[in-house]
């Protein structure tokens, strides 16, 4: 994994909600990043943080006020969630996102990653977050069958270490290790890739042909 640390200092995109802790901007950039592109994200980001800037004003909102903010991003249903969420940890929490993944699942929106990307990115817990990205990284690279059972094997025990892992092999599935045409010869980790073995055999058949 040194060389994906590596690469990931070099190319790793500088995006807001990496360069805090803040639980509840982390929470609500995980929101906004359901099934929607990363440059659309960077547009609504701040401008729904500045007109919410904390949990307990998002849960005096008024339901108009959330959806007015959230008007162009779709999934309106993530936002409902997370006005329903802020009520609910304002109520039951005292206004402080739980730390622990099992607590943080029965909030209202919060699903197995949402869970381990607020826990280990706002608190630095050792705990695996896999999205579609880093799925899709474990399966080709190691061939992992079930990817969290394995994720949670390979996530460090040290907090800071974890949240450098787990970012590296989602930026890694983002930039490189993508759905469609993947940039394996840009790949930090090639050498040690399954797929890319495969697919280096079956092409090394198809040129050898017999005498």
């Amino acid at each position: 994994m040194r060389r994906l640390l590596a690469w990931y200092k070099r190319k790793g995109r500088e995006l807001p909600w990496r360069e805090t802790r803040n639980p509840y901007a982390i929470l609500v950039s995980e929101f906004m990043l359901q099934q929607t592109q990363v440059s659309r994200v960077l547009d609504y980001f701040p401008r729904f943080l500045a007109r919410f800037p904390t949990i307990d004003a998002l849960a005096r909102a008024r339901p108009k006020a959330v959806m007015e903010e959230w008007d162009g991003l779709g999934y309106y249903a993530r936002a409902r969630n997370l006005h329903k969420l802020a009520r609910e940890v304002t109520r039951r929490h005292d206004g402080t996102l739980p730390d622990d993944p099992e607590d943080l699942r029965t909030l209202p929106g919060v699903g197995r990653y949402t869970a381990g990307a607020v826990a280990c990115f706002a608190y630095e817990k050792p705990v695996p977050t896999v999205d579609t990205n880093v799925k899709r990284v474990l399966q080709r690279v190691f061939a992992a069958r079930d990817v969290w059972d394995f994720a949670t094997t390979l996530t460090p025990k040290n907090g800071k270490r974890a949240w450098k892992l787990n970012q590296a092999m989602m930026e890694l599935g983002a930039l490189v290790c993508t759905a469609r045409s993947p940039k394996c010869p840009e790949c930090p980790v090639k050498s040690d890739c399954l797929a890319v073995r495969s697919m280096t055999r079956i092409r090394s058949r198809r040129t050898v042909r017999p005498g």
